[in-house]
């Protein structure tokens, strides 16, 4: 099994955290693991990212880090260097896929429809992010895919708040939720970490009674 999708669907909820200053990784991962959420998706949307993920391995050697909106190989190459230790893409495209497996990277292709998920699991993998989540059909939709495709596995990002993150968690197909509320721009803005804590806490408090936890890898294993 691999490590990282089983690391994914014990801890269940994943911050998405897009960093405008490196320095503020340190103190995110501080009050990750204080929070008992020992885990980040850094989002590739600012240029901050890189040097982040390279903070936040070094001061928070506790957290699993991830790269998120990863777009191009060239991108894969740079969250591989950083350290980071899985990646996370809004859609499905082939040569991201093919670097991270490649590098041994873990990788969670972004699928919304039948489609994507034909697509991802023709390339081997079982584990996806199902992205934008709640404007993609949200729960309903989910459960539509539930049936046609049994061995998959999602990870719903967007649109997914404090107040909805449960229900998510407890379908059958879902290994973990990602979402901003944990740690979103204003409260790294303003160093907020004790907020950070409290809300990671919440989240990591959640009994995902229903959810499976898959023995899936997306990892070149997987697909060879």
């Amino acid at each position: 099994m691999n490590d990282v999708a089983a690391h994914l669907a014990r801890l269940g909820v994943v911050p998405v955290v897009a960093i405008d200053r490196a320095a503020d990784a340190a103190g995110l991962g501080e009050a990750l693991l204080a929070g008992g959420l020992p885990v980040a998706e850094i989002t590739f949307r600012t240029a901050a990212a890189a040097d982040a993920i390279r903070v936040l391995r070094r001061a928070a050697p506790g957290v699993l880090v991830g790269a998120g909106t990863v777009l191009d190989p060239a991108t894969v190459d740079a969250a591989h260097e950083a350290g980071a230790r899985f990646v996370v893409t809004p859609g499905t495209n082939a040569a991201v896929v093919e670097r991270c497996l490649r590098l041994g990277l873990p990788v969670v292709p972004g699928v919304n429809s039948p489609t994507g998920v034909e697509t991802v699991r023709a390339m081997g993998l079982r584990l996806m992010k199902f992205f934008p989540a709640v404007p993609s059909g949200g729960l309903p939709m989910l459960r539509a895919l539930h049936g046609p495709y049994p061995d998959v596995r999602f990870m719903p990002t967007g649109g997914i708040t404090a107040g909805t993150f449960r229900d998510w968690l407890a379908e059958p197909n879902v290994t973990a939720v990602g979402g901003t509320w944990i740690a979103p721009a204003a409260l790294l803005a303003d160093r907020r970490f004790d907020e950070i804590a409290r809300r990671a806490a919440q989240a990591a408090g959640a009994d995902p009674a229903g959810r499976l936890t898959p023995s899936i890898t997306n990892s070149p294993e997987e697909t060879s």
